[in-house]
């Protein structure tokens, strides 16, 4: 399958997707983890990612089989932590077509590779809720998971991390 898959900035003729596919892994989440789910993403929150080059997809046979986002900042998510050295990865968002491809390691790899021509030393990601089959899954894709805790000040996050606790997650980039 790898031969046939390419990693890309999306695009805005992708954004029907994007929002399809995140409403798919809400619906996912509802059904297998409820309680902490996503909310309904913003179109134009989604927009300004692409516009501005931080929005990815995951292409195989010309058919997107994932999207996530990346920041350089993440202040308000990992507080004392956040100090420019990072890529944070957001929102990963399996095509259902094609789940069970372990996308997160391919990502993980991908960040890794990214993060190093960037300058930076850490690839972080977050998730909210205790979900400990999620949290081995990253595990196993290099993350190391740093613990959980209640973010300090969640105004102006988006509705699921809102009173959630919040796990954190990182690799050393070499």
């Amino acid at each position: 399958m790898t031969e046939n898959l390419r990693i890309t900035n999306s695009t805005p003729d992708d954004i029907p997707e994007i929002m399809r596919l995140c409403a798919l892994a809400t619906a996912y989440q509802k059904e297998h983890f409820p309680g902490n789910v996503w909310p309904e993403f913003d179109r134009d929150f989604i927009a300004a990612e692409v516009l501005e080059n931080r929005q990815f997809k995951m292409v195989i046979d010309n058919k997107i089989a994932c999207i996530w986002a990346i920041t350089f900042a993440d202040p308000q998510i990992w507080e004392d932590r956040e100090n420019g050295d990072a890529i944070y990865l957001h929102r990963i968002a399996t095509n259902p077509e094609f789940r069970g491809n372990n996308f997160v390691q391919l990502i993980a790899d991908w960040a890794k590779d990214f993060a190093n021509e960037t300058g930076k030393k850490f690839v972080r990601m977050d998730t909210c809720g205790q979900n400990d089959r999620l949290i081995n899954h990253y595990k196993s894709c290099g993350f190391g998971f740093l613990g959980m805790r209640k973010l300090k000040d969640s105004s102006g996050l988006q509705a699921h991390y809102q009173d959630a606790e919040v796990c954190y997650f990182e690799i050393r980039v070499s």
